[in-house]
């Protein structure tokens, strides 16, 4: 009974492994889009919806794992010896998760740089915008208020 739970255990952090390579790999695309010269706004936007799909798969494999390891627990910490191979090979998976999890988040950072970067240059050029827009606005308010008088010529021979 409990080599099946082991072998659940094991399956559901290969899948969690598999999630968090899928993950990396929408940081590099999004890492990619950020970079480049033009951001299209619908890239990043399916970046992001991608990558919450995928964070909330993972929080679904995290729950059923924990839950599935607080039911074995007891009977597994009593037969260490039995279920040796078992135990070292969830711990070889559960040092990969963690490489791969400490990547992700080195990855996050450099991204949370890049979207600060992107955010920024995109608000200096928002405030060029108006600060043109107010200038020729200006000028036409000016132009429109300032009353020139046209010349006239006086007749004196009436």
């Amino acid at each position: 009974m409990i080599e099946n739970y082991l072998q659940i255990l094991e399956e559901s952090l290969h899948k969690k492994l598999d999630v968090l390579c899928k993950i990396e790999e929408v940081n590099k695309r999004q890492e990619q889009i950020l970079k480049a010269e033009m951001v299209l706004d619908e890239e990043f936007d399916a970046c992001i919806t991608d990558k919450g799909v995928l964070i909330d798969e993972l929080k679904k494999l995290d729950e059923g794992f924990e839950s599935l390891y607080e039911r074995i627990k007891e009977q597994l910490s009593a037969g260490k010896e039995r279920y040796k191979i078992q135990i070292a090979a969830l711990q070889k998976l559960i040092t990969d998760v963690t490489e791969k999890s400490v990547s992700i988040q080195a990855q996050e950072a450099r991204n949370k740089a890049l979207v600060e970067q992107f955010f920024a240059k995109r608000k200096q050029e928002l405030q060029k915008g108006r600060r043109s827009s107010k200038v020729a606005f200006d000028y036409y308010r000016s132009m429109n208020q300032s009353q020139v008088v046209m010349p006239q010529f006086l007749d004196k021979k009436k």
